[in-house]
């Protein structure tokens, strides 16, 4: 009897060792490297163990695998050749075949505690927790590969020829893609440890990269600036009527722009005792043109010190087609600020009846984020728009006229005002997911 006892003591510890090892495969191979380096750089040398096991993953996996595969040997030899007998024994008086019964038995009942304690459990746990049970596994795992090296080194070379014969190249997981980094910023609010706005931010940036100049600049018809042919009293006037703490200046016309001149030196030069000479005051603005990328115009602003912080955005003539100042930049990261806006923001007022009534030059990519749009519009890219009137004009071919409605997947846009050519206002309805699946 005291055999027996023995015998299954062994299969468990047998069984265990087959669970220590999945669940250190499966925690190394998942760990993230990232995390791993932080806690290298802060004194933990497991980490740097666990590094040197992902430098080499063929050789560990190999190593592994082939303890694994041995112990399984074992487990099931000593469960079928030892275990079965005595049961058999202890069934034949009461079940006939005790032999094939018992021999039955004992395969299922390994089996079972095999999957469970072996493989499950294990996995569950490394999975749970990947980092920190690498780091728990790693010296361990360490001195298995250094007893089992010609194994391991022989298994992986087999293992790389195939892979060679089979053409499979090998990809290196470090390259981290910008849809990757969204997925684990949504995981992290969803779990509590980032908070919505920090998420909107960093996605915000992600689309720096992405949009034109043309999407977030002040369009050259709601530009304010000075025009040194008219007199001093029209400007003044001008100048303080205005939300604008920055002026282009030019002579009669806007595309024959000299310099931009910042509302505070006007102010102190109003109250000084020199002669009022408005070229004395004048700057340079940064000039680029409409197709660049918008975190490309923020690295200009960084770069170009001796310029002021506004822009002047032009087309490949020449032409002035609107202004950028710092705070649009600003804006496009953290969102609107109240307050501090240099221009009029095009905005989006839902009314009670739950449509919208929306600017016409509402930027297309705030028209995604208000209504959760992963989809990208129709003619989008080919016809180059950005603002909800620039769609609605790709749609048209002409100017429409008040009243005028178009629809566009599960969307209803309404015309509701026009300043002269322009499209001011347009009212929006969300008539539901069922109307578009209605509509395809």
């Amino acid at each position: 009897m005291a055999g027996e006892i023995l015998e299954v003591i062994i299969i468990l510890i047998l069984i265990i060792l087959t669970g220590y090892l999945s669940m250190a495969e499966l925690a190394v191979v998942s760990t993230r490297k990232a995390k791993l380096q932080m806690l290298l750089n802060e004194g933990d040398k497991r980490a740097g163990i666990v590094l040197e096991l992902l430098e080499d993953q063929n050789r560990f996996l190999s190593t592994v695998q082939v303890g694994i595969t041995l112990i399984g040997v074992l487990t099931g030899a000593f469960g079928g050749a030892t275990l079965s007998e005595p049961l058999s024994h202890v069934i034949a008086p009461y079940i006939p075949y005790a032999g094939t019964v018992s021999l039955l038995v004992v395969v299922i009942v390994t089996t079972y505690l095999s999957l469970v304690i072996g493989e499950l459990v294990p996995k569950v746990i490394a999975l749970n927790d990947p980092e920190n049970v690498s780091l728990r596994v790693a010296r361990p795992m360490k001195l298995l590969l250094k007893f089992s090296k010609p194994v391991g080194t022989v298994l992986a070379k087999s293992t790389n020829f195939v892979i060679w014969l089979m053409r499979i190249e090998k990809k290196s997981d470090s390259n981290i893609t910008e849809e990757e980094i969204e997925l684990l910023i949504e995981e992290g609010r969803v779990e509590g440890t980032i908070e919505l706005e920090e998420e909107n931010i960093i996605k915000r940036v992600f689309k720096l990269d992405d949009q034109k100049v043309e999407s977030i600049m002040t369009p050259r018809n709601e530009i304010i600036w000075i025009n040194l042919e008219d007199s001093k009293e029209v400007n003044k006037v001008k100048i303080m009527e205005s939300k604008r703490s920055i002026f282009p200046i030019a002579h009669n016309e806007l595309d024959d722009f000299i310099g931009v001149v910042q509302a505070k030196d006007i102010l102190s030069m109003m109250f000084s005792e020199k002669e009022f000479d408005i070229n004395s005051i004048v700057k340079e603005p940064l000039v680029v043109s409409e197709n660049l990328e918008t975190l490309k115009l923020l690295n200009e602003f960084k770069e170009n010190k001796e310029y002021v912080h506004m822009s002047l955005v032009v087309d490949e003539f020449g032409s002035v087609e609107g202004l950028i100042t710092l705070n649009d930049l600003l804006e496009g990261i953290v969102g609107d600020i109240p307050g501090i806006d240099e221009t009029d923001e095009p905005i989006a007022t839902q009314r009670k009846d739950g449509s919208w009534l929306i600017d016409g030059r509402f930027g297309i990519d705030k028209f995604k984020e208000l209504f959760n749009i992963d989809d990208s519009f129709p003619n989008e890219e080919e016809d180059g728009y950005t603002t909800l009137a620039g769609f609605i004009l790709s749609r048209s071919g002409t100017v429409p006229d008040v009243n005028d409605v178009y629809e566009w997947e599960r969307f209803r846009f309404e015309i509701v005002d026009l300043d002269g050519h322009q499209i001011d206002k347009i009212l929006v309805t969300d008539l539901g997911k069922n109307h578009e699946e209605d509509g395809d």
